[in-house]
């Protein structure tokens, strides 16, 4: 299996590894197919940005790649623009991943996605075009995990 520069260099320095206490809103994943569990915080200010990300996550190099990356990108970006991240956006971020691997990606996706969902719930808003979570994506339907089923 193959992995990218960029897939090695976020599993080996991970970037925003940690957690963040009082949290704006704490997301946790995990796949039970794979045993992947993923949890990302957020740390969210009155203007809806995102100040800080955090994550912790069990799993495969990866996973852990995937965390690191889809934290990246949404450091700083607002809520709204966090929302609009995707398993593929993550995935060309790190210049692909093993077919294998693609669903570690989604985990990333949705663990933030979770993290807006109990953010949205705290706080009594609604973030437009967010859904309640699943625990485990493998419960999912998602597009892309059609090469793992």
């Amino acid at each position: 299996m193959q992995y990218s520069a960029k897939v090695m260099d976020h599993f080996t320095n991970p970037r925003n590894v940690g957690e963040i206490e009082d949290a704006s809103g704490v997301g946790t994943v995990g796949n039970a197919k794979c045993g992947d569990i993923m949890r990302v915080y957020l740390d969210i200010d009155d203007g809806g940005f995102i100040k800080d990300v955090k994550f912790k996550t069990f799993g495969c190099g990866a996973a852990v790649a995937t965390s690191s990356m889809a934290t990246e990108l949404i450091k700083g970006k607002h809520i709204n623009e966090a929302l609009k991240l995707t398993n593929r956006s993550v995935m060309d971020a790190l210049d692909g991943l093993p077919a294998v691997k693609v669903h570690c990606s989604v985990l990333a996706e949705e663990a933030v996605r979770a993290a807006l969902w109990d953010y949205s719930e705290k706080n009594g808003i609604t973030i437009e075009g967010l859904e309640k979570p699943v625990d485990d994506i493998h419960d999912s339907h998602h597009e892309d995990l059609h090469e793992d089923d």
